[in-house]
């Protein structure tokens, strides 16, 4: 609707130019102004044309003013200034608003644009920490933009089996005799990540065991270990999907690194880079590229002759560049000259260079939480103890059964944690606090309890979904703006897919939830004049603020 009502405008604008025999400019352009008594929608056109009619623009805009007609959408149009702005009829525009919106709104027509979009491809050499879950959060909730914005997307992990870290880990099944299963935890992720250090110190130890395990890389390259490697790798998996899972990420595919070196393709790659006379020999084989104006060069293979990650990851977007129309990678800003230096490797090959979303890291306060082994914080841990303080919030306010209890403080704790990372764009460094992310009054578990809220006066008003809007309802004041707020959604569903970017969906939703929570505190609804209109609205903000949060991966409760 908010789509339609630009429409209108430009409409309107488009026919009084015609009528001045002024011409149309390419783009008419709209903006919502700071302040809604500026209208809903204001025009810059008479900026955009005074330089070539040499023209003040409150002349032009005096000009348009005489001849332009109101649409019916419209309940005036006047000028501030040189600004045009128009002002919806709220009366007219609200009750088509909430007949249009249903179960999908926010969703778009298809795009018939395929999108491969990689994110998280943690190493499995133990638990996801809480470096990797910005990069999770931020692919998994852009994939659901993308989907409802009309992209078909496929999401991708990236698993790498032939780093170090997996010969490392497979050198201590091979020599330290014990098993996966011989080591303390529930999950198998762990007890990775507790082989993975125990080899470690081993090393430190003993520097030779380096050759040992570079001899493993040559050996897994040539086919050899390669059931003992998969084991490694599919065991760690298990447990980080277990992970994932809980957290609401979800990959379509998992796509393993290996294959690009046994099926020949790196070899391939190789060959085709050698061929391009950007390479170069110096002990090791590497792709100069200074003339793309990096000053360091890519290394392509080690010195004994076996591939590295560089020359894997061309191979891979490569074939990302053949099964998709865009290419979406998500990464840390520590890995931008990597980034760099694959996209153009992968463009002399004649495949697409990928979009890359970097992201700052995400720390805890010191002292806030810790491990047994002081090293890192699990995903685990994190959802542990977003888990127990929202327990703990959820009983202080509500005596409930201990299932309820537990399943809402679920949907509180991950939400928490989804929210509070998604809410900033992917440049700012994140800084995680507790008392901020599972604030009731603010951050994502008033935005679910603004959900419940309305589900709950629904249930009391026994809506049906049928019920009428009343002839004569103009809303006003808090009403008026869900009202604003709803007709944005869609829009914010494509322009967040457009700039490939989560936070303003995360910001909407709060917006909605706000104003909402003020709207339930001042307005009656059940009972008054306008039930049948009120029952409507409320409702209209119950699906939005699901379908805003479902874009971000967080359970919109029904009760809290």
């Amino acid at each position: 609707m908010f789509r339609y009502i630009e429409k209108e405008a430009r409409d309107s604008i488009t026919a009084a130019l015609e009528k001045l025999g002024i011409k149309v400019p390419p783009e008419i352009k709209l903006e919502e102004p700071p302040n809604p008594q500026l209208g809903d929608l204001a025009s810059t056109v008479s900026f955009e044309l005074a330089g070539e009619l040499r023209r003040a623009p409150i002349e032009i805009t005096a000009d348009i003013m005489s001849v332009i007609e109101t649409p019916e959408i419209f309940e005036t149009i006047e000028s501030k200034g040189p600004y045009i702005n128009f002002f919806v009829d709220y009366g007219r525009f609200s009750s088509r608003l909430l007949e249009s919106i249903q179960d999908d709104y926010g969703s778009h027509p298809s795009r018939e644009e395929r999108v491969i979009l990689e994110h998280t491809s943690a190493n499995p050499n133990g638990p996801l920490h809480i470096g990797h879950i910005r990069n999770a959060i931020i692919g998994d909730s852009l994939a659901r933009i993308l989907r409802m914005a009309g992209y078909d997307v496929e999401t991708q992990y990236y698993v790498n089996d032939m780093g170090r870290q997996i010969a490392m880990i497979v050198w201590g099944l091979l020599n330290l005799d014990r098993d996966l299963e011989d080591y303390p935890g529930d999950k198998m992720d762990h007890r990775v990540g507790k082989l993975y250090f125990e080899v470690n110190q081993r090393l430190q130890e003993n520097p030779g065991i380096r050759d040992e395990v570079d001899e493993l890389i040559r050996k897994y390259e040539a086919g050899e270990n390669e059931e003992l490697f998969r084991k490694v790798v599919e065991y760690c998996l298990s447990g980080m999907e277990e992970t994932m899972k809980r957290l609401h990420v979800h990959h379509d595919r998992f796509v393993w690194e290996g294959q690009f070196v046994r099926d020949g393709t790196v070899d391939r790659v190789i060959e085709s880079l050698r061929k391009t006379g950007y390479t170069g020999e110096n002990d090791v084989l590497y792709l100069d590229l200074e003339e793309f104006g990096l000053e360091k060069e890519l290394v392509l293979t080690r010195s004994d002759g076996t591939s590295l990650y560089s020359t894997r990851d061309i191979a891979y977007h490569l074939q990302k560049s053949e099964e998709g129309d865009v290419i979406i990678d998500v990464l840390g800003s520590d890995h931008k000259l990597a980034a760099e230096q694959v996209g153009i490797a992968v463009e002399l090959l004649g495949g697409k260079r990928p979009e890359v979303i970097f992201y700052e890291f995400i720390t805890l306060p010191e002292g806030s939480m810790s491990t047994r082994r002081g090293v890192f914080i699990s995903v685990d841990e994190l959802m542990d103890e977003a888990h127990s303080r929202a327990l703990d919030e959820v009983k202080k306010r509500r005596d409930l059964p201990d299932d309820v209890a537990d399943d809402i403080a679920e949907s509180i704790g991950n939400g928490a944690i989804r929210y509070y990372i998604a809410r900033l764009s992917p440049e700012k460094h994140i800084v995680f606090r507790w008392d901020d992310a599972l604030s009731f009054e603010r951050g994502c578990a008033s935005i679910q309890y603004a959900h419940a809220r309305a589900c709950k006066l629904l249930e009391k008003a026994s809506f049906t979904g049928e019920e009428d809007i009343e002839d004569g309802w103009e809303p006003e004041g808090d009403e008026r703006e869900l009202v604003r707020l709803l007709a944005r959604f869609p829009v914010v569903v494509e322009e967040s897919a457009l700039a490939r970017r989560v936070h303003p969906v995360a910001q909407y939703a709060q917006d909605l939830a706000n104003t909402f929570n003020s709207f339930y505190r001042s307005t009656p609804v059940i009972g008054s004049d306008f039930e049948g209109a009120r029952l409507r609205l409320v409702d209209s903000v119950r699906k939005t603020i699901r379908n805003a949060l479902n874009l971000l991966g967080i359970h919109a409760p029904e009760t809290m």
